[in-house]
């Protein structure tokens, strides 16, 4: 063959041939009762069916064959999901924080908080002793229910307890009594030693209130709440200083403004009633008996 034929029969066969990836592939003849089985890779072994990572059985041709068996153990996907993102309880596991393994994460309910146990009841001897010693060391009167509460003792049982201490102690005669006072309890000295306890503190010091500040206390205890311009108006003459003073010790203090005006408001303390020995501003003596006969002249006169 000369050179020009062979050179002639290469390029025939360059443009007739066909990568391996774009020929086809022959079908697979059918396998039948008789047909041997493929010989076994001499790496592999013999020539049994593998099985993948989750148990499926995968031919020699690398095709998985049948359905995966479940391994002991194994984790199935939709459970392992369920536990990962934290499911309900199922039935038959004890419903707690974790469930029946306790994972954190699953959700279940939380077992009932335990309540606290209650403070054990004192007996009368016992709780009148402890509202004494207390009783001894407040600076104003306490309510029952401060009481109650510091103790951890039914309210109910306070309020009669602390009555027959005050009972005992005015038929023992002692120097100072339990009584109410701005809403509480305190002890006091008894008005008929107010002298020497007087004459104790005091040591020689004049404390007591001009004619001018009580006046103008009494004012306030009757009208409350009342408006500087007011008392000044009752009284006759200016009253800022007097006020600024009866601030200044604590009888009197300010409870808003006026609608109308915007004024400021004036009442009295607890300490007002604490230094009178009164409960509320509703135990304040009438002020009828104390009035002149011609009153309504006076007022008429002053219009």
């Amino acid at each position: 063959m000369s050179d020009e034929e062979r050179r002639d029969s290469l390029a025939d066969q360059a443009a007739a041939w066909i990568p391996p990836w774009e020929r086809p592939t022959p079908p697979k003849p059918e396998a039948t009762e008789t047909e041997p089985e493929p010989p076994a890779d001499p790496d592999l072994g013999t020539g049994a069916p593998l099985e993948g990572p989750d148990r499926t059985k995968i031919d020699a041709a690398g095709e998985s064959v049948g359905e995966p068996e479940a391994v002991p153990g194994a984790v199935e996907p939709a459970r392992a999901a369920e536990d990962a993102v934290g499911g309900d309880a199922r039935p038959g596991e004890p419903e707690g924080e974790g469930g029946a393994s306790g994972v954190p994460g699953k959700r279940g309910r939380r077992r009932p908080t335990p309540e606290p146990e209650p403070a054990p009841v004192l007996d009368d001897a016992e709780l009148r002793g402890a509202l004494e010693a207390i009783l001894l060391v407040v600076d104003q009167p306490v309510s029952e229910l401060t009481l109650a509460q510091v103790l951890e003792q039914s309210p109910e049982r306070i309020g009669p307890m602390l009555d027959e201490i005050a009972a005992g102690y005015t038929a023992a005669g002692h120097g100072f009594e339990l009584r109410r006072a701005a809403g509480g309890w305190r002890l006091y000295t008894r008005p008929e030693y107010a002298t020497y306890v007087e004459r104790f503190v005091l040591e020689g010091q004049s404390v007591r209130l001009t004619q001018a500040a009580l006046e103008t206390l009494a004012v306030i205890a009757y009208k409350q709440p009342v408006t500087r311009s007011r008392i000044s108006a009752i009284r006759g003459v200016n009253c800022d200083g007097v006020i600024r003073t009866l601030v200044s010790r604590g009888l009197v203090e300010e409870c808003g403004t006026e609608a109308d005006s915007g004024a400021f408001l004036y009442r009295t303390t607890t300490m007002f009633l604490e230094k009178l020995g009164l409960n509320s501003v509703d135990d304040l003596p009438p002020l009828a008996p104390f009035l002149p006969d011609d009153v309504e002249e006076l007022a008429d006169a002053t219009r």
